[in-house]
């Protein structure tokens, strides 16, 4: 009879026959992801038990998605991460409310990956969210909560930071994957996405926008 371990062995070797850069992929999610587990306010043990327990599953998800292919930009195997050449400024030059609202009040849905442009203490970047509700004037995302269809964030924002929904686009969505961000000097080290995002990242149906 088979034991929990050695399926887990034996799916570990199919998947590194199927995707040659599994295990290193993997072994780069689960470095950072135990390190910021370790570095985490979680004070719940049972909390950070549920966590490590469902680490396992999120992973291979993550790095199975990851080289499946798909996406118009590449994923470095070593730092479990998305590599795309990283604009000079944050790209909003094709973002107006204009935009936004007929995007979102004809194309959105329940469960998209969406980009919110956050920039706080002086630094922008563009995050991964989803829509969980979606109602006639605003809709909610799983994390940052209610906007409008024009992008405007409902709820309270803390005075060093500004949220706006965006419009999806190529140049967007590249950003928010590759982790870029900016300060007023110009370009910044690209911030590491949690596996969260890196999961939501997966999700993208690239052929929706340009």
């Amino acid at each position: 009879m088979a034991t929990k371990e050695n399926k887990q062995q034996t799916d570990i070797f199919y998947l590194s026959t199927k995707f040659p850069n599994f295990a290193e992929l993997s072994n780069a999610l689960y470095e950072r992801e135990l390190q910021v587990l370790a570095n985490s306010h979680i004070t719940d043990p049972t909390l950070l038990k549920r966590k490590l327990k469902g680490l396992s599953y999120h992973v291979k998800n993550a790095a199975m998605s990851l080289l499946e292919g798909g996406a118009p930009i590449n994923v470095d195997v070593h730092n479990g991460s998305w590599q795309a050449k990283q604009n000079v400024r944050c790209p909003l030059s094709s973002q107006s409310p204009d935009r936004t609202i007929q995007w979102y009040a004809h194309t959105a849905k329940q469960g998209q990956v969406v980009p919110v442009y956050v920039e706080e203490l002086g630094e922008q970047h563009i995050e991964l969210d989803c829509i969980d509700i979606m109602a006639s004037d605003r809709l909610h995302l799983n994390k940052f909560g209610w906007f409008s269809k024009t992008g405007e964030y409902f709820d309270i924002v803390p005075k060093t930071a500004k949220y706006l929904l965006l419009k999806p686009t190529k140049k967007i969505m590249t950003a928010a994957c590759g982790g870029h961000r900016w300060t007023a000097k110009g370009k910044s080290i690209p911030r590491a996405l949690s596996l969260r995002e890196l999961l939501l990242s997966t999700d993208i149906d690239w052929k929706t926008f340009n």
